[in-house]
């Protein structure tokens, strides 16, 4: 059997290091940089509270309040041109209740009076069981193929990083005026979970929403020993919509923005509501230069990735993207960045006389808000610290020889990890080379992370 590995939540903030950690800590002192660039503005609809599903009712609705039962279910939120669906939910309800499976479903209306097209640019959605279950692996493995993952984050991200569009899912989708269409409707078996991500392109407006519904007994079947089960309907799901309520029970709320920096243990809280940002697209250079400079034998400077409030790791960015629409229980900002796609270029040069080994490496150092004399590591994370990071990089640039170098390297990276050399280049005086570094920030993956630039001290001992 594949062993289970803990995964620490967002939700909160993780509990503070052992007595064993922090006397492994060490500082490396680095200049940490704000990550040039910015979200792009494609909303998100955004389903991830509550995660773990043991109801069947609304997880969340774009729709408006006209004709609902509930109406503070429904935000009022509609999308047209380009936006992204991001769901990810766990099964798990009580053991007295029905026995059977749990549905995902997204729901997709037009309420205007002609028809509208909606073009399913890439859609990826797996279970942890059988499709993704997490497994233990090395901190860095080759990735070519695509067949190296754990868990549904994991896989999920690696896919469409890939450009992988599963073909259960159509290209197109037409809605008649006043009509409504499932995007997604698959089960989640108890005590599984199930990650989604799906591009797409509306030529009109229309509203979303993600439900939870037991699948229904198939009299189709006949009688049998065993109950037979079906999918739900478009009807049933509109039902629901219509007449249910949000699923219970919900998730912790979280901390208010402006008791964070006023109390220890803060609370950010899991998403259910519209973010604002599906990319982040960098290219970072020195001021007024079209280069990125390396940075003098023995240093190294940093840039993170997907800082969060109370953890800047003293940049004061927070990359967190924010929420046009959310439920008032429900996170304020989408910490984590679940499924946006970061894309960072670093066009390196050594303006030195001499040549220079520099490194590459994606870290995960300690959460901090301040930095003081560098960032903070652990030199030896035992085996049962949480995993911080589960996903697959890809890795771009020409290396020593000349060549146009694309690698896939998936990364397993605990709390405080250090991480190892992704890239490796011997840079003669006045070289230039681009590095591109491309990936999905994964789902239950925990913030913060920094690609880290280094040349190496070649002259010490």
């Amino acid at each position: 059997m594949l062993p289970l590995l803990p995964i620490v939540s967002l939700a909160q903030t993780p509990p503070p290091p052992s007595p064993f950690l922090l006397a492994q800590i060490v500082t490396q002192p680095q200049e940490v940089r704000p990550l040039p660039g910015k979200l792009d503005a494609v909303p998100v609809f955004n389903s991830n509270s509550p995660e773990v599903i043991q109801t069947e009712g609304i997880l969340l609705s774009t729709f408006y309040t006209l004709g609902k039962r509930s109406l503070f279910a429904h935000l009022n939120y509609s999308f047209d041109g380009r936006f992204d669906v991001f769901a990810h939910h766990i099964a798990r309800p009580p053991r007295s209740k029905s026995s059977a499976p749990l549905y995902l479903g997204v729901i997709v209306f037009n309420p205007g009076d002609r028809p509208v097209k909606l073009d399913v640019l890439q859609a990826v959605s797996y279970l942890t069981f059988p499709d993704a279950p997490f497994i233990d692996l090395p901190p860095v493995v080759e990735n070519p193929l695509g067949t190296v993952y754990s868990g549904p984050g994991s896989r999920l991200a690696n896919d469409i990083l890939r450009g992988v569009h599963q073909d259960f899912f159509p290209t197109q989708i037409e809605i008649l005026p006043g009509k409504s269409q499932m995007l997604l409707n698959l089960p989640i078996p108890n005590s599984t979970g199930r990650s989604t991500l799906i591009r797409l392109n509306s030529n009109g407006r229309v509203y979303v929403a993600s439900l939870a519904m037991h699948a229904r007994p198939d009299s189709s079947k006949g009688k049998t020993s065993e109950i037979a089960y079906r999918a739900p309907t478009v009807e049933e799901w509109k039902n629901l919509l219509d007449n249910g309520t949000l699923v219970s029970p919900r998730d912790r709320p979280p901390t208010p923005p402006e008791l964070i920096d006023k109390i220890p243990q803060i609370y950010y809280g899991r998403v259910a509501g519209v973010a604002m940002g599906s990319q982040w697209q960098a290219t970072a250079t020195d001021n007024n230069s079209p280069d990125l400079s390396i940075p003098e034998a023995g240093k190294a400077f940093s840039y993170p990735i997907s800082t969060v409030e109370d953890g800047t790791l003293g940049t004061n960015q927070v990359q967190s993207a924010p929420l046009a629409v959310r439920y008032s229980d429900t996170a304020y900002h989408a910490h984590g960045n679940y499924g946006v796609r970061y894309s960072l270029s670093l066009p390196l040069h050594n303006p030195t006389r001499d040549t220079q080994a520099v490194a590459v490496t994606v870290k995960t150092p300690l959460k901090e808000d301040e930095v003081k004399g560098g960032l903070r590591f652990v030199q030896s994370s035992p085996e049962d610290d949480p995993v911080f990071f589960r996903g697959t990089v890809q890795l771009s640039y020409k290396d020593d020889y000349g060549e146009e170098v694309t690698r896939y390297v998936h990364l397993v990276q605990r709390r405080g990890q250090m991480g190892e050399t992704l890239i490796g280049l011997n840079m003669p005086p006045g070289d230039r080379r681009l590095v591109k570094i491309d990936f999905l920030y994964p789902p239950d993956a925990t913030p913060p992370q920094v690609v880290t630039v280094k040349t190496l001290d070649t002259k010490a001992p």
